[in-house]
């Protein structure tokens, strides 16, 4: 990335200079992922002596017909798997890089694509698609059997429907000698209307059909379309950030109905366990996205077992301080926090989670293992399980066995072991233990490239969470009832963060692959969509919140005076929801467009610079108590949102599809 000019930093803050000096060299670590991920791979590879295992084809490796426009507009070339941490109220997504069409360190001279099975399948149903809406492929369903303007026309004309525009001739065939090789093009072969798509729908056909219709310009997109896809693709993981946000949740809903103490102190537990423990696995463990990824396309998809175990054995020793800290969270919150009570409470807390710790770190290694074989609905059956066990435990030990405040972290505590078994008991007998080869003495050795990729990731989720937990550890400063009210806000902002923070990561994903397949004005729509999306989102968010302000805080503690609190601060935490809905969709816009850069300097930016000053200069300098605190995030969202929305609409959409097109001819 080019720095700005020295005339440029001359005219800054040196602290402002350093801070992102510091932000583009994590950057700069991020952009070398690929590489360092070969390296480590390549080293496993030279050690690994068993033969290459076959790969997972599914009928569409058309390296043999010896076109070179087989997969020159793919979606594929350009396809993100949906990277994110999400250890607390905010999630973050990493983004990651473009899945390359060829695996350098491969032990064939094959292709060998980094997706799996299903993933190819999706892509080449969101080609279909496309191909149908735009008239190119004949329906999914056949109307045979009725009567009506397919039925009367033909089969012919339906083909001369289809051949309505020729496209133009291919750059690298040099043109084609007569008419007939030109209607060759979408779609000459009108095919068999009894036939769904026409019996024209095998993967080489489909390649081939998408291709032709990309280089004549002949795809193109509506609202309808864009919409639908955002709306499947978001609708489960929706679905899984509720249910894995409801696990810390669960434990606000139970404690803060014994006393607005043990309100306050649950929460300052779950953030410290956060900030010290859940964000630190979280954010080593993005670094399986790219090593799992690699491994999977290297001919040895064993080699995925071997890096979860690697990342597993780093995790729990990673632990080790984590517990340390814990262990010692009462005597070191009691120099933060002036109510001794509730520093007591939190400590015991953090004491008792430390059983569910090396839980927690397998899960989210687990978590990496099967999503580099593209099983991503894995998580949400067992949070489907898991979280309503975990709601019913906190219920029962706090409440039905009268074991008060320590039954919650007990809880918690046996679902983040029970997550893992979970997710073992489902790789060992239903899929994904095909990438499980065994334990391995390797795993303990080779560590520095899994070192160099998990750090970056790490500081960047330390960086996001940081801005928004240290409300909660300011607002111990105020007193009992104004962090009881923190709880129940950081709640509430956290439960409404979990719809449009999802749909960022499939805008992202969606918009990646159509700039990938060099479709600007697909992708440009899809940016729109998703930003309409995020504006109606927020000010649902919004319009529930006032209207529901006086009953909500009641879910969470029976205290009047918190319940007054959180009343009176609700509409402001109303206010910012739209710009928060649409700060986290123009941040995975930006991430599809491949310039995830800007919106790292602009939250940093916006939360620190901005942010965090107003937060304490009006909470503690002006005496506004929760409400200054509040004040910053609301305006560090506002400015978020101003610059990120003014950026994507001077965004070039070409340059952008032209970056795609160098990356694919590289590929």
């Amino acid at each position: 990335m080019a720095l700005p000019s020295s005339s440029a930093q001359a005219d800054q803050p040196t602290g402002i200079n350093d801070f992102a000096n510091h932000v583009a060299a994590q950057m700069d670590d991020f952009a070398h992922a690929t590489d360092i991920a070969e390296e480590a791979i390549a080293r496993d590879l030279e050690e690994d002596d068993s033969a290459s295992e076959p790969e997972d084809t599914d009928g569409d490796d058309e390296s043999s017909s010896g076109s070179s426009t087989i997969r020159q507009y793919s979606m594929i070339n350009s396809y993100r798997r949906p990277s994110y941490v999400n250890p607390g109220p905010r999630g973050l997504a990493i983004a990651s890089s473009s899945v390359p069409e060829r695996s350098f360190l491969s032990t064939s001279a094959r292709k060998r694509n980094y997706l799996s099975k299903r993933e190819r399948e999706a892509v080449r149903e969101d080609e279909r698609s496309l191909l149908r809406d735009n008239n190119l492929l004949l329906p999914k369903h056949p109307r045979s059997g009725s009567v009506g303007p397919a039925t009367r026309i033909g089969p012919k004309t339906s083909s001369s429907i289809l051949r309505k525009v020729r496209s133009t001739p291919d750059e690298e065939s040099g043109g084609y000698e007569d008419a007939s090789e030109g209607d060759a093009l979408l779609g000459a072969d009108g095919g068999d209307p009894d036939q769904p798509y026409g019996g024209l729908d095998t993967p080489k056909t489909i390649n081939k059909k998408w291709n032709e219709a990309v280089a004549a310009g002949k795809i193109n997109t509506s609202w309808k379309r864009e919409t639908k896809v955002l709306t499947k693709s978001s609708a489960p993981m929706i679905l899984t950030f509720l249910l894995q946000y409801s696990l810390p949740v669960a434990s606000i809903f139970t404690v803060g109905h014994i006393g607005k103490t043990e309100l306050g102190a649950v929460s300052l537990a779950s953030m410290t366990a956060s900030i010290t423990g859940h964000a630190v696995y979280q954010g080593l463990a993005t670094s399986l996205d790219t090593l799992c990824a690699q491994a999977y396309g290297s001919g040895r998809p064993h080699l995925v077992g071997l890096q979860l175990q690697r990342m597993l054995a780093f995790l729990l020793l990673i632990t080790i301080p984590i517990s340390i800290i814990w262990a010692f969270g009462t005597e070191i919150l009691s120099l933060i926090v002036p109510e001794k009570e509730t520093a007591r409470l939190a400590g015991l807390y953090l004491r008792v989670l430390i059983f569910g710790a090396p839980g927690y770190a397998a899960f989210e290694s687990g978590k990496r293992y099967v999503q580099a074989q593209g099983l991503f609905s894995i998580n949400m059956y067992i949070l489907l399980v898991c979280a309503p066990l975990n709601a019913f435990l906190n219920w029962l030990f706090v409440w039905h066995l009268g074991w008060g405040f320590v039954g919650a972290p007990i809880a918690v505590a046996i679902t983040e072991n029970v997550l893992p078994i979970a997710l073992f008991l489902y790789v060992r007998f239903i899929d994904g233990y095909q990438c499980w080869g065994g334990f391995d003495r390797r795993a303990l050795k080779n560590w520095t490239p899994m070192i160099k990729l998990a750090l970056p990731g790490l500081v960047m989720v330390l960086a996001e969470f940081l801005a928004f937990e240290v409300l909660t550890l300011s607002s111990s400063w105020l007193g009992e009832s104004e962090l009881a009210a923190q709880s129940v806000l950081g709640s509430i902002t956290g439960l409404t963060f979990q719809i449009p923070f999802p749909m960022s990561v499939a805008a992202s994903t969606r918009i990646a692959n159509l700039i990938g397949a060099t479709l600007a004005v697909p992708a440009k729509t899809a940016a729109k969509v998703a930003l309409v999306a995020s504006i109606i989102v927020g000010f649902g968010n919004l319009f529930l919140l006032s209207l529901l302000r006086n009953q909500i805080p009641r879910l969470f503690t029976p205290d009047e005076e918190v319940i007054d609190l959180v009343a009176k601060l609700l509409p402001l935490c109303a206010t910012f929801q739209v710009f928060d809905a649409l700060a986290a969709n123009c941040n995975g816009i930006l991430r599809g467009l491949g310039r995830q850069e800007v919106g790292g300097y602009v939250s940093l930016l916006a939360y620190y610079i901005i942010g965090m000053p107003i937060s304490f200069g009006a909470g503690f300098g002006a005496k506004w108590g929760l409400w200054g605190l509040w004040a910053g995030p609301a305006v560090a969202l506002g400015v978020v949102s101003l610059i990120e929305c003014v950026f994507i609409y001077r965004t070039s959409w070409d340059r952008a599809v032209e970056a795609a097109k160098i990356r694919n001819a590289a590929n």
